[in-house]
């Protein structure tokens, strides 16, 4: 591991519990610190702490405003500080997180992806199949972590813009897309606006979200989450 990369997790995992301690009772949080220690020693121990931690630690939301966890709970942030415990990198990290993910439940496939976006420089395109599979279910969960900082960086620009279709087809707000705003393009609105006019000649809404690119005369050259700029390009 790089001195870049350790410094990215004791950043990451310093925030998180720093984070996590007003919503951790002192058992918890000793049993976080002991699980944190048997994970370093040993990462195997990782599949017996990961569906542990919403019983020890709680399932409540995550009181962090404005740190980039806007949406997590107190069991995301406890399952993304135990992985930042793996003693691995690189495909052996990828690996294990594989495994973790497709073994786990849908909480503890939730924290994996959730500690991808810490993970980047360490993973690559690495985990990109996670991504994947969890845009594949209609757990609204899954959909949304995957579209968090990895998956919205990482992903090819159709798959990409699938993505963003499903979030409207499964009824997940397009605020929770990481970079919506700089990967938005053309081809994405031409693509809502086809779902658009499905929608009306159904006689059913068009969701806010969608209306969002649908704004003439620019609609494909500016960002929903931008309306007051309609000379950005998106």
């Amino acid at each position: 591991m790089t001195h870049d990369q350790t410094v990215a997790r004791d950043g990451a995992r310093e925030a998180l519990l720093s984070a996590l301690e007003p919503h951790l009772s002192p058992g918890a949080a000793g049993w976080l610190s002991e699980a944190r220690e048997r994970i370093a020693a040993a990462p195997e121990a990782a599949a017996t702490a990961l569906p542990a931690v919403g019983r020890r630690c709680g399932r409540g939301p995550l009181r962090a405003e404005g740190t980039g966890w806007d949406g997590w709970s107190v069991d995301d942030a406890a399952r993304v500080v135990l992985l930042l415990e793996l003693p691995c990198t690189g495909d052996a990290l990828a690996a294990r997180l594989t495994d973790l993910y497709r073994y786990g439940d849908a909480a503890e496939r939730r924290g994996v992806l959730r500690a991808l976006a810490v993970l980047d420089a360490e993973l690559g395109d690495g985990a990109l199949p996670l991504v994947h599979d969890a845009l594949r279910t209609n757990d609204t969960r899954l959909v949304a972590a995957a579209l968090g900082p990895y998956g919205g960086a990482r992903l090819a620009d159709h798959a990409w813009r699938q993505a963003v279709l499903k979030c409207v087809f499964v009824g997940v707000p397009l605020a929770v897309v990481d970079g919506l705003a700089r990967r938005a393009d053309a081809e994405l609105a031409r693509m809502m606006a086809d779902y658009a006019r499905e929608r009306t000649a159904a006689g059913r809404d068009v969701p806010p979200d969608v209306a969002g690119f649908l704004d003439p005369p620019t609609a494909g050259t500016r960002s929903p989450e931008s309306p007051e700029s309609p000379d950005q390009k998106v």
